[in-house]
C-alpha cells in the first residue's frame, strides 16, 4: 500500500471524485487502481467561500516500485507505515503474580486490557463505582446538588474522559501508532468507524458509558479482575541496600495486596492519594497547570465565523476553535476542551468546592459552544513549597468559588462584557449558561489572582478579532477551571518505573504524562508494555516480535 496525502476536493464533491482525483494526481489508469481507503479526512476553512476537504489515502496500485520511483521526490507519496500492534511478549502459563492496576479511567483501562491480553491477568482497582452508578451519583450534584466524594465527574468507571467531549485526538508523538490501538479498540467497542479517519475525531459521554462497559467485559474474560470502590490509602515497601521496592498496597478497609507490578494511574484529582504517596518518600514533584474560566457563546455564532457560508453542513458539523493570546503581564492565555455544542459540567471531588469541565455528546446539538479560557501558571505562583502546593492553590480557588456561587455548588458566573468593564453582573441576555446545578451572578474578578484576570481581560478581544463576536456582552463566564491537568509531576526513570521505588509505574494525567483521552490511553498501553517487560526479564525497550506476536488492526 501507498499512502497518498494533501489530496484536496471541494466540500460537496460527489463519491465518485475521490478515486478520480486519485486517478488524476497519480497519473494512473482505472485498471491500475486496484483499490483504496481513506485514513485521514481534514478540511481547509482558510477560504470560507471555497471550503475544501483534505484527505490522505492508501491505495494499492499494479505496479507499486514503478510509481514510487516516479514520484520519488514528491513528499506527498510514500510506503504506508505498518500501524499494526505488536504485543511485546506473553504471559508464562505458570505466572503466579498479578500485575495491580490503581485507576479505571482511560490510561488505566488500557494499561489492564493490554496487560489482560497479553495473559497477565491485572487486578484494577477503582476508588469509585461502575460507570452506570457512577453517572446516577454525577447527576445527583448536577440535579439535586448532592456531592458523591468518591463517585463523581473525576472519581469511578471511565474516569473524568467519561464526562466530556470524549475528543480523541493529540499532540504527543506516536511513533509507534499506539494512537491507532486506541481508536481500534474504541471502534471494537462500539465508537463509530469514523473515528479512524476524522481529523478531531470523539464520541461524547452517552457512547463513552456503553464503551467502557464492554472494555471492562473484555479484560475480565481475559482473565482479569475489576474491583471498584477499593480505595488505596497505603503501599507496602520493601528497603534493602540496594533498592526501596514496591510488594502490595493496603485498602481503606485493611486489606492488603501483594503485588511487585503496581500501575499508578489516578487520574489528576487524587489528592489524598497524592499525599500519601508524598508521605511515604515517593518522588514528586510541582508543575505548571492553568486556571480560568469556562466562556460560553451560542453555537450558531461559532459556526458563522469559522465556516461562513458552509456553517451547518452535516459533513463538518459543529464548530471549533483553538485560542492562544500572549498578554503584556507574560501570561499565556488560552482555549482550552472546546465542547462544540455541548455543556459547563459541575466537576468537583471535594466537599465545598466549585470546579467546573465541559461536555458534549456525539451529536454536538446543544445550543452553547463552550471552552476553557485558562492562564498558564508555573511552581513560582503556587503558595507555599514542595510538590503538593498546586493542589493548595487548586482548593483555594475553588472554595472561593463555592462561595461566590452561594455555598451551594452553584457557580459563579459573569457576562463577558460586565468583566471587561470591571463591575458585577445583574442579569443574563442572550446567552443562557448550561451549567448545572445553576450560575449565580457576581463579579469574577474576586475568583482569580489579579494576574489571571488582568491576563484574560486582555485576551478576550484579541480572540475576538479572531472570531468575530467572541467578547459579545451576552456571551457568559463561569468559573472556575482549575483542574486542567496535573499539578505535580511522579517523574519515572528506566522502564518507565518511579525514580525511588522499584516496581511502582506512574502512568496517565496524574502523573503528569497525559493530557486527555487519547495520550492517557496511549500512555497506559506504552507502561503496560514496560510491566510486562520487567515481569519476562526484558530490556527496557525490547520491541515486539513482530512475526509471532497477535496483531491488533
Amino acid at each position: 500500500m501507498l499512502r497518498l496525502t494533501e489530496l484536496k476536493l471541494p466540500l460537496d464533491h460527489p463519491p465518485a471524485a475521490l478515486r478520480a482525483a486519485i486517478l488524476q494526481r497519480l497519473g494512473l489508469a482505472d485498471d491500475e487502481l486496484l483499490g483504496f481507503s481513506i485514513f485521514k479526512r481534514s478540511y481547509d476553512a482558510r477560504k470560507k467561500h471555497a471550503l475544501l476537504l483534505v484527505y490522505a489515502v492508501d491505495v494499492e496500485v499494479r505496479n507499486e516500485a514503478a510509481l514510487l520511483r516516479k514520484f520519488r521526490t514528491d513528499s506527498h507519496l510514500a510506503p504506508t507505515p505498518d500501524m499494526r500492534y505488536h504485543f511485546v511478549g506473553n504471559a508464562p502459563a505458570d505466572q503466579a503474580e498479578r500485575p495491580i492496576v490503581v485507576g479505571f479511567g482511560p490510561c488505566g483501562i488500557f494499561a489492564a486490557l493490554v496487560l489482560a491480553q497479553m495473559g497477565f491477568r491485572p487486578i484494577v482497582l477503582e476508588r469509585g463505582k461502575a460507570v452506570r452508578e457512577r453517572t446516577q451519583d454525577t447527576w445527583g450534584l448536577w440535579r439535586r446538588k448532592v456531592l458523591n466524594p468518591e463517585s463523581n465527574v473525576q472519581f469511578g468507571e471511565g474516569g473524568a474522559g467519561t464526562f466530556s467531549d470524549g475528543k480523541l485526538y493529540s499532540q504527543v508523538k506516536d511513533p509507534r501508532h499506539y494512537g491507532r490501538k486506541v481508536l481500534s479498540e474504541f471502534v471494537k467497542a462500539g465508537a463509530p468507524e469514523e473515528i479512524l479517519y476524522v481529523s478531531k475525531p470523539h464520541i461524547g459521554t452517552f457512547r463513552l458509558v456503553g464503551m467502557v462497559e464492554t472494555m471492562r467485559r473484555e479484560i475480565e474474560a481475559l482473565g482479569g479482575e475489576i474491583r471498584f470502590q477499593q480505595h488505596v490509602t497505603d503501599l507496602v515497601l520493601e528497603d534493602d541496600a540496594a533498592e526501596r521496592r514496591i510488594t502490595g498496597v493496603v485498602l481503606a478497609d485493611g486489606e492488603a495486596l501483594a503485588s511487585r507490578h503496581v500501575v499508578l494511574a489516578l487520574g489528576h484529582s487524587a489528592r489524598d492519594t497524592f499525599a500519601m504517596l508524598h508521605a511515604r518518600g515517593v518522588h514528586m514533584e510541582a508543575k505548571p497547570f492553568s486556571i480560568g474560566f469556562r466562556i460560553e457563546h451560542p453555537q450558531s455564532l461559532i459556526d458563522r465565523a469559522r465556516l461562513g457560508p458552509h456553517a451547518g453542513n452535516p459533513l463538518l458539523g459543529a464548530a471549533d476553535y483553538k485560542l492562544v493570546h500572549h498578554a503584556k503581564n507574560g501570561r499565556s492565555v488560552y482555549s482550552f476542551c472546546m465542547c462544540p455544542g455541548g455543556t459547563v459540567v459541575a466537576a468537583t471531588s471535594e466537599p465545598n468546592c466549585v470546579v467546573t469541565n465541559g461536555m458534549s455528546q456525539y451529536s454536538r446539538n446543544e445550543r452553547n459552544a463552550n471552552a476553557g479560557i485558562v492562564v498558564g501558571i508555573t511552581p513560582a505562583d503556587f503558595p507555599g513549597d514542595g510538590p503538593l502546593a498546586g493542589i493548595e492553590l487548586q482548593r483555594k480557588l475553588e472554595a472561593r468559588a463555592f462561595e461566590l456561587g452561594g455555598g451551594d455548588y452553584s457557580a459563579p458566573g459573569q457576562l463577558v462584557g460586565d468583566f471587561l468593564a470591571g463591575r458585577p453582573s445583574a442579569a443574563l441576555g442572550r446567552v443562557e449558561p448550561s451549567y448545572k446545578p445553576g450560575v449565580r451572578l457576581t463579579d469574577l474578578a474576586m475568583a482569580l489572582p489579579d494576574y489571571a484576570i488582568a491576563a484574560i481581560r486582555e485576551a478576550l478581544p484579541a480572540f475576538d478579532r479572531q472570531i468575530k463576536g467572541f467578547a459579545m456582552n451576552d456571551a457568559v463566564l463561569t468559573g472556575v477551571e482549575t483542574r486542567t491537568s496535573s499539578p505535580l509531576r511522579i517523574p519515572r526513570g528506566d522502564g518507565m518505573q518511579s525514580l525511588n521505588v522499584r516496581g511502582l509505574f506512574p502512568a496517565g494525567e496524574g502523573a503528569g504524562y497525559a493530557g486527555g483521552i487519547l495520550s492517557a490511553g496511549i500512555d497506559g498501553i506504552r507502561v503496560a508494555e514496560a510491566v510486562a517487560r520487567d515481569c519476562l526479564g526484558l530490556a527496557p525497550d525490547t520491541p515486539g516480535p513482530a512475526a509471532s506476536a497477535p496483531l491488533i488492526y
